[in-house]
């Protein structure tokens, strides 16, 4: 369950993360509650996971599925270029995170 939780806390982060480059220094209300919703939900699950799982691991796979979906999310709207380069590295992170779940 805990592994479940840390995902979609993830997926959290990714959604958080682009709010808040949309609230324009927290000017603009509708992503400004949605980063707030979602920061808030993303660190619950965090906290929910880290009772199971070790901090360093936990953090690890947190950060690496929201800068994942971060950037594909950037990719996807035009926001940033798709890169050959950009999909390397972000395998990469795929490959650390599922890493560290099989570790685990």
């Amino acid at each position: 369950m805990s592994w479940i939780v840390l995902v979609v806390s993830g997926a959290l982060e990714a959604v958080w993360a682009t709010a808040l480059g949309k609230t324009e220094g927290f000017s603009k209300w509708p992503p400004t509650v949605l980063f707030a919703v979602a920061l808030i939900a993303s660190m619950g699950g965090l906290a929910y996971a880290m009772r199971d799982l070790p901090v360093g691991t936990a953090y690890s796979v947190w950060v690496g599925i929201g800068a994942v979906l971060t950037v594909a999310y950037a990719m996807a709207t035009g926001e940033e270029p798709v890169t050959i380069g950009k999909l390397v590295f972000l395998t990469m992170i795929i490959s650390g995170v599922v890493g560290l779940k099989l570790a685990h």
